[in-house]
């Protein structure tokens, strides 16, 4: 592609998102806030219960199981702590390894390294961004072997413990074929639905479906609570012992500090789930406005043929949380012009993170070939989504 032409799409593109009206200036995905979030807020503090102790804890709790109806739920600090304390209750631990794929947010990996075992990259799908479920069956087949119902790496001898699917930009993962993958070879499943609240696969909802699974709230996410995570779980023993855990092991006594054991002091404050109430009584109203966005952008850019639109996987509902774009092999070379050109003009765009397996505290664990995660670590841009727009 000539410079000329490149720089005719980029002022293509430039121009589609001045027509969309799109505030500069602004973050990739901005909290929305009205008169409510104050007055809960001050409610909590008015109350003086602010720290991890109080009713809205409970109560967004509460929220957040009716929405998602999952049977179970406990809030967290963020949801790294989340994913931490859900390989805990699932005994991750040392010699062990999870599968996670490699296009990927950090916090998987890392809180599997909280736990002692070894994340181990594998290759996502190039049209949904989710696990590639062919290429890991045959990935699976030769390199690892069975023992005792067992799944083991043939190389480092450890066993593959779980799966750690994650629904990227809120767009489901194929969960029944990563399913039926754990089944065959025996694993947990962690969902990662940290960037997915309001998504569904197959009338489930994400973070519902597997052992385990995970919510964000950072203040970049569908609602916030500032800083905060929840864990959903339909597994009583998982419930109980991640509401432990993630209060630092503490037993349940009116006065005296006695422990059960090592624990970790992860529990949302109640001034953060004071936000998360008044938040998620606006969510499907959000979820309203995200898709409206989706449709607007996807009016707009069906006619450039340098890119698609990052698209929903079939039977699923996505909550569009982040607006994404995929430029075609050929144009590759564009994406730095674009991401440059874009925040130049003040229209906040973004690449996808660094491929895990790129990170240099990271780079020793095993992985398959990452063929996929690489070409589209060149190739996804981000748009301006917040609900706002």
């Amino acid at each position: 592609m000539k410079i000329n032409s490149q720089e005719k799409v980029v002022k293509k593109l430039l121009k589609i998102l001045s027509e969309l009206n799109l505030e500069r200036k602004k973050g990739i995905h901005e909290p929305y806030f009205n008169k409510k979030e104050t007055s809960y807020v001050q409610k909590s503090v008015n109350s003086t219960y602010v720290s991890t102790v109080g009713g809205f804890i409970k109560k967004f709790e509460n929220e957040i199981k009716k929405f998602t109806k999952s049977k179970y739920a406990v809030a967290t600090v963020n949801g790294t702590s989340a994913l931490h304390i859900s390989m805990m209750t699932l005994g991750i631990g040392s010699n062990h390894e999870v599968l996670i794929p490699n296009l990927n947010y950090i916090g998987s990996s890392n809180a599997t390294i909280y736990c002692g075992a070894s994340p181990h990259f594998i290759d996502v799908d190039s049209k949904y961004l989710g696990i590639d479920t062919n290429k890991l069956r045959d990935y699976l087949k030769k390199n690892t072997f069975t023992k005792k119902n067992q799944t083991f790496n043939k190389k480092t001898f450890k066993k593959i413990i779980a799966i750690a699917p994650t629904h990227i930009f809120g767009q489901p993962s194929k969960m029944n074929e990563i399913l039926d993958i754990s089944k065959e070879y025996n694993l947990k499943v962690v969902e990662d639905a940290a960037e997915s609240l309001g998504s569904f696969y197959k009338h489930k909802h994400t973070g519902t479906i597997g052992d385990v699974g995970i919510l964000s709230f950072n203040g970049n996410k569908i609602i916030t609570t500032g800083g905060g995570g929840m864990i959903l779980t339909n597994n009583f023993k998982i419930y109980n012992q991640a509401k432990i855990l993630s209060q630092v092991s503490k037993k349940s006594h009116p006065w005296k500090y006695n422990y059960k054991g090592l624990g970790f002091n992860y529990r949302m404050p109640n001034l953060n789930a004071a936000l998360g109430c008044a938040q998620i009584k606006k969510l499907k109203n959000l979820l309203k406005a995200k898709k409206k966005l989706y449709s607007r952008y996807e009016s707009k850019l069906k006619n450039l043929r340098e890119f698609y639109l990052l698209k929903e996987l079939p039977d699923t509902k996505c909550n569009n949380w982040l607006i994404t774009i995929i430029l075609k092999k050929k144009n590759k070379n564009l994406l730095d012009k674009i991401l440059k050109t874009t925040n130049k003009n003040g229209f906040n765009t973004r690449p996808v993170w660094q491929l895990l397996s790129q990170v240099p505290h990271l780079k020793k664990y095993p992985k398959m070939d990452l063929s996929n995660s690489i070409n589209l670590s060149k190739s996804i841009v981000c748009l301006p989504s917040s609900v706002r727009l």
